[in-house]
This record gives C-alpha cells, sequence and structure tokens, in this order.
C-alpha cells in the first residue's frame, strides 16, 4: 500500500536530486542511491528502441538497471531485467553483453556473481521478461574463492561477450587470462584457447582484459575493453582462425582509470556507438550525503580511421539539446594571455571552437572558471607533448575532486586546424579534438559564479577563427 509519507518521500529526493550543483543535466546517471560499479551492458537495438543496462545495487545485491530510448537523450526506465531468484544460482548481476541469437530472441550473456558466466534469453517486445537458462551457469567458476581467476585452469569464467557468427555462438570470458569459448547451443559451451595469438609491444599478455567487447569496424576487428588499472583501452587486429591478432593497442583513459566499463552497439544507421561508466571523484562521505552516483560518458559513434585507430565524436542526436545560440569569429590570442568570451557562460553548454595555434606551444579553452580566477579547467592542445589535455589541478578551491591533467596522444599536421568540442555539464567534462582523439574528466567547482569561458594561448599567439556556445537543454527527468 502507497503512504502519504512514501509519496512525500519521493517527492523530497527528486527535489533534492534536482538541487544537487553536480549532478549531469544529459549525461545519463542512474536515478538514485550509490551505484558501484555502474558498468553500462547489455547495449541493443530491440523492436525499434535503443535499450542498455546498467548495474546498481539493491540492498548491497547487484542487478541490472533497464532502460530505452528513441534518440539516445531521453531514457524510459523499465524493471530491473536481471537479479537473483531463488530458481537461479548466482548471488548477483555483473557485466555482459546482449545479442540476437539463431531464433532471434535477445540474449544476455552475464556474469553470475560467485556462480559464473550465464545466459538469459527474451522475445518481449520492451524486453521485461526475461528466461534464464536452468543450466546456468554455463561455465561454472573454480572455486567461490576464486571466482574472478582461476588458479588450475587456462582461464576464468568472469566479464562475458558473445556473438553469433554463422551457425556457430563464440564468446569472450575476460579477465587477467581471456580466453575463447564456442557453442552450437546456447547452453553447450566449450573452451576454445587464449584470446590473443600474441601480444603487442609495450603490453603484458597478462594485462588484464575485464569488460571486454569484441566488434568489426570497416576492415578491423576492435576489441574494447578495461584494465582496472588503466580504464579503458583497446586494441586493433585481425580475427581468424578462432583468435584475435592484434596490431596496435591504444588507451582511452590516461592519468587513471576514470573512464571505465566500456559497452558499445550497432544501431540500424550501421553506426558503432559506445558508452562508459565515468568514475565519481568526490569522496565517500559526500556522495552517501547526495543520495545518487552512477554516470555514463555521452554515447560515442566509433569508426576506423585509415591509420586504423578509432575515430570518435559525440552522437548527431545530441545537437537537438542545443538552445540559445552564441557566436564569436575572428579573435586573436596574444601570446602569453587570456581573453573571456563575453555572453558565454554557464556549465551546462557545448561549446564548438576553431583555432589556428600559429607559434603557440599551447592554446584552448578555460572553462567553469570564477570571476576572481581562483577556480578555472583547462582543456589544450600541447605542441610540445603533442596532447590533447584536461587540466583539473585548479577545477575546486576546495579540494574536491582529482586535482590532476588527463592527457592523451594527439598530434596537429602543419596548418591544420585545431577543432575542438567541449561538453560540459556539471560535475563531468568531455573533449573531442578533430574527431581523433576524446578526453574526459569529473570536476566539483565549489562556486556557483565558476561559470565563465576564457580563450588562451601559451608561447605565441592564436587565431580562434570561431566559438560558438549553446545552453543544453537536460534530459534527465531530474
Amino acid at each position: 500500500m502507497i503512504t502519504a509519507e512514501m509519496i512525500l518521500a519521493a517527492r523530497n529526493l527528486r527535489l533534492h536530486l534536482l538541487n544537487d550543483p553536480y549532478r549531469p543535466a544529459f549525461h545519463f546517471v542512474v536515478p538514485e542511491d550509490y551505484a558501484m560499479p555502474a558498468d553500462p551492458n547489455g547495449a541493443v537495438f530491440w523492436n525499434g528502441r535503443y535499450h542498455l543496462g546498467y548495474i546498481y545495487q539493491n540492498q548491497g545485491v547487484h542487478y541490472w538497471g533497464h532502460v530505452s530510448s528513441l534518440d539516445l537523450l531521453h531514457w524510459r526506465h523499465h524493471p530491473p531485467c536481471l537479479f537473483p531468484t531463488p530458481d537461479s544460482p548466482e548471488e548477483g548481476i555483473f557485466s555482459g553483453n546482449c545479442f540476437i541469437n539463431k531464433l532471434g530472441q535477445a540474449t544476455m550473456l552475464y556474469h553470475g556473481v560467485k556462480v559464473g558466466n550465464c545466459i538469459a534469453t527474451s522475445s518481449d517486445a520492451q524486453l521485461d521478461n526475461w528466461q534464464k537458462l536452468p543450466t546456468n551457469p554455463i561455465i561454472p567458476v573454480e572455486s567461490k574463492d576464486k571466482w574472478r581467476e582461476s588458479a588450475n585452469l587456462p582461464y576464468a569464467s568472469w566479464d562475458p561477450h558473445g556473438w553469433l557468427e554463422g551457425d556457430t555462438y563464440y564468446a569472450i570470458f575476460g579477465g587477467v587470462r581471456p580466453a575463447i569459448f564456442k557453442a552450437k547451443e546456447l547452453g553447450q559451451w566449450s573452451y576454445v584457447g587464449d584470446v590473443f595469438a600474441h601480444g603487442v609491444t609495450g603490453v603484458s599478455m597478462r594485462e588484464d582484459v575485464s569488460c571486454p567487447d569484441f566488434f568489426k569496424l570497416g576492415d578491423k576487428w576492435v576489441l574494447m575493453g578495461i584494465s582496472h588499472e588503466m580504464g579503458c583501452r583497446y586494441y586493433v587486429g585481425e580475427w581468424r582462425n578462432e583468435q584475435f591478432y592484434p596490431e596496435l593497442h591504444e588507451q582511452m583513459s590516461w592519468a587513471d582509470n576514470t573512464y571505465f566499463a566500456p559497452e558499445s552497439m550497432l544501431d540500424p544507421k550501421g553506426r558503432r556507438i559506445m558508452w562508459a561508466w565515468v568514475f565519481d571523484q568526490w569522496d565517500e562521505a559526500t556522495g552517501k550525503a547526495s543520495g545518487w552516483s552512477g554516470v555514463f560518458g555521452l554515447p560515442r559513434e566509433l569508426w576506423m580511421g585509415e591509420d586504423h585507430r578509432l575515430r570518435m565524436r559525440p552522437v548527431e542526436e545530441l545537437k537537438q539539446l542545443r538552445y540559445n545560440e552564441q557566436r564569436h569569429s575572428q579573435i586573436m590570442i596574444q601570446p602569453d594571455s587570456e581573453q573571456t568570451i563575453a555572453n558565454l557562460c554557464g556549465n551546462v553548454h557545448d561549446l564548438e571552437v576553431t583555432m589556428e595555434p600559429f607559434g603557440a606551444t599551447r592554446c584552448g579553452v578555460k572553462v567553469c572558471c570564477a570571476p576572481d580566477g581562483s577556480e578555472e579547467t583547462i582543456v589544450g592542445y600541447d605542441r610540445a607533448t603533442q596532447k590533447l589535455y584536461i587540466d583539473t589541478r585548479r577545477s575546486s578551491s576546495k579540494g574536491m575532486g582529482k586535482q590532476t591533467v588527463e592527457a592523451g596522444p594527439f598530434h596537429l599536421a602543419d596548418n591544420e586546424m585545431l577543432r575542438l568540442r567541449i561538453l560540459i555539464d556539471k560535475s563531468v567534462i568531455e573533449v573531442f579534438a578533430n574527431d581523433r582523439q576524446a578526453a574526459l574528466r569529473r570536476i566539483y567547482p565549489s562556486r556557483a559564479d565558476s561559470v565563465g569561458v576564457k580563450l588562451f594561448s601559451d608561447g605565441g599567439a592564436t587565431r580562434v577563427h570561431s566559438v560558438t556556445g549553446w545552453e543544453m537543454m537536460p534530459s534527465n527527468p531530474y
């Protein structure tokens, strides 16, 4: 029975979340409570909708939440799709993926906590009802005390990712010894061997490959996943003879593992779209008091470049949220100086900036700037190190979040313009450069007036050809 007290509590929670200065407005956020982990999972396009899962905790037990969308921006919340039940052996639900099986059913391959990898299927129009295989787990863990890795087996039953190829099901079981499994029927899987045919320079063959995601892109195959220490990363190579032959390896998070647990899907437009879990960087007490956590990076469209490295940009749909456009053009920033952009300020914004760095050693944009300069987050290009970077060392005058520099490799060719797309969403900053590199950080400014935008140039002059900014309409319900 619903009581007046329950209704009041729900209303007060909603108002509390609406007033939180750090809760993102257009990045997906788990609706309430503390989500750790909060991995995106089970992305699939089904019956005209995008469906996406996420991990959350129900009184300490790991569940898969479930949302769906028509536009990748506004999400309808469904009942949880996977959780422990009396007739299933798992103690919780961890990472996995969704694919379509031979019968045309949506098929979740997931890790059942403490028991091993499992499968559930659904033909439901909204994917609200799932049937777990009675033979779960399909591959059990060696021991409930060693459920992330096996001491006596050449694989671990951990973090699965499955797909259908011809009439054969394949799966990667992740972890520190990633392995290939295959099956003709969903309930009967057999071990094939190691995922990797060989290593790549600078990366250990024993490097953790958890949350694996494997797909063909252009004429190459991509194995995306995480190292628990590195965060999100990917290999590019060839898939043949039931093994992966990697040719290169790139990170997608550098200072730490903030960008984590990738999940991708192929949509009806032929786009490869990915999400990732973005770690909180506040202290535990502040997080608990907030009543929420669990943020995803913006959906990115991925494609393969001529150099066989990933290209990436935010999905086109995101532009639907733009309003109140402000434009500026032909601004010359003198050496070792900065310039405030009039009428362009806020902490829920989309910025597009085109710059020509002439002789500058560094140039870029400062966002979330306080009027007295006590707080600012720097987004820039470093010509000497050839890196795109986000500097958060002065993002919070009270020391909230991580004061560090996130910097990923990015080379700007001679006479090439620097094209930055900067998405500011309260506590999340995402940056895309020339569709070739992206970086992300969490920030926690302590001042309500830390909303200014400045252009800067160090070591030489920079011509700013255009700056365009938009406010962004929140897409989260609260």
